[in-house]
């Protein structure tokens, strides 16, 4: 009873948030409820497994939200500037180093952990060169989509989904996945340099016969009174501390993003009402994800509460023998990348992944391998041109392309990073073969 109650819940869910029916928000929250009302449960023990899942994601949460107001904070006092002036310079007209400077720029954008902004400042940076040359603009959705992609992070959404529904530290998630990500970074300035190359015979283009092509970022009037080019060194220091500290694990991310993002306001903007700004103008991003995250919990409470996840996993797991489930990880890495075109972040992570977790943790396998797993390609390297992400429709939007050619043209690049990346992690042991 518990498991077809429980195989129903997520097929419902999944249902609505994909067809756009409930927000996740409402999704998240709402269908587990009424599944458990319906399981028998009352609303007394229902509210014990919601603040016992609340309970579990909160540090995720807090995390998030200081992360999203640190790293705003650093943009509007313009440390990437500088970063994004010197690329545009040093790019010039040759193909291999527009598009390598391209992905570049999306790696030192996206540390912020937002496709979005990502795109919405890198794009509109590198996009008159690119028309200048008469390049194919195709390569610019590619290498933004390939960087933004493989630079998971601890405070991205796709990692701490998959800490939270496995009730795990985000740390303990990423950690491992530090080389098979370098792996990645490589595998994206590689193809960077080739298709560069091959973008240069295309056009004709011999060593750069046009080396006069330099842009600049004009800032519009409200963007240079936000910005501190004396901070740039004490900010960079400030931004290189709190990341290399949190990676280290010696504090936990979420108060060492509370204290660098307090740091940041203060040498930043010393007065109240430009600090009490800066929050400001962040805080819906900020608010959204932690919503997501709380009713996340929420929802993975009452499902581990109610036992429909154990339920689930015991009636699959009669059907998966001791020797297929150690592929498991693997497996769920290979596909990771395409399972974006069908799952969105929310269904998959809060939906599908801690079913699979339990299976393999029935087999002794760690149930931590099939979230590293995922990280791979579902909504990391997949999320620029899933059709269920507003992401992917902004990289088109600002280019121009057609969503079909785009997805024509970058899936197979964005597939085989994954593959690269999985194939990676199975070489040095995050999860075998």
């Amino acid at each position: 009873m518990l498991a077809i109650l429980g195989i129903v819940t997520i097929l419902v869910l999944l249902a609505t948030i994909i067809s756009k029916k409930l927000s996740p928000l409402v999704a998240l929250i709402a269908i587990p409820i009424i599944a458990a009302l319906i399981g028998g449960f009352d609303f007394t023990t229902l509210s014990k497994f919601v603040l016992s899942g609340i309970k579990n994601i909160s540090p995720m949460a807090a995390m998030f939200i200081f992360a999203i107001v640190f790293f705003g904070v650093l943009s509007d006092a313009g440390l990437f500037d500088p970063i994004i002036d010197r690329i545009l310079k040093l790019v010039g007209a040759s193909p291999p180093r527009i598009l390598m400077g391209t992905a570049l720029l999306a790696l030192m954008i996206h540390l912020d952990g937002s496709g979005a902004v990502c795109f919405l400042i890198t794009i509109p940076a590198m996009l008159p060169i690119y028309e200048r040359l008469g390049m194919d603009k195709r390569l610019l959705c590619l290498m933004v989509s390939l960087a933004a992609g493989v630079n998971y992070l601890p405070w991205t959404g796709p990692t701490l989904r998959a800490a939270a529904a496995l009730k795990v530290p985000v740390t303990d998630v990423f950690t491992p996945l530090v080389i098979p990500q370098i792996v990645g970074f490589i595998y994206v300035f590689s193809l960077a340099y080739l298709l560069g190359k091959r973008e240069a015979r295309r056009l004709g283009i011999d060593n750069g016969t046009t080396t006069d092509v330099v842009l600049t970022r004009e800032l519009k009037e409200e963007e240079k009174v936000l910005r501190r080019p004396k901070m740039f060194w004490i900010n960079l220091i400030l931004a290189v501390v709190v990341m290399g500290t949190m990676i280290s694990g010696v504090i936990d991310p979420a108060p060492m993003f509370m204290i660098g993002a307090v740091i940041a306001l203060l040498i930043n903007y010393p007065k109240i009402a430009d600090q009490t700004a800066r929050v400001n103008a962040h805080a819906k991003a900020a608010l959204m994800m932690a919503s997501i995250l709380l009713a996340a919990g929420a929802f993975v409470g009452i499902m581990t509460g109610t036992q429909m996840i154990s339920a689930m996993a015991k009636a699959a797991s009669s059907c998966i023998t001791a020797g297929m489930a150690q592929h498991i990880p693997f497996a769920i890495g290979i596909i990771s990348m395409p399972l974006s075109l069908l799952f969105d972040p929310d269904s998959f992570y809060f939906g599908v992944l801690p079913v699979a977790g339990e299976i393999v943790k029935m087999f002794g396998i760690e149930p931590l391998t099939v979230g590293q797993a995922a990280l791979m390609g579902q909504m990391t390297v997949g999320f620029p041109v899933s059709p269920l992400t507003p992401a992917t429709f902004l990289i088109v939007g600002l280019t121009g392309v057609e969503l079909g050619e785009h997805q024509k043209f970058c899936i197979p690049f964005l597939w085989l990073a994954t593959i690269v990346m999985t194939i990676t992690c199975a070489i040095v042991g995050v999860f075998p073969f």
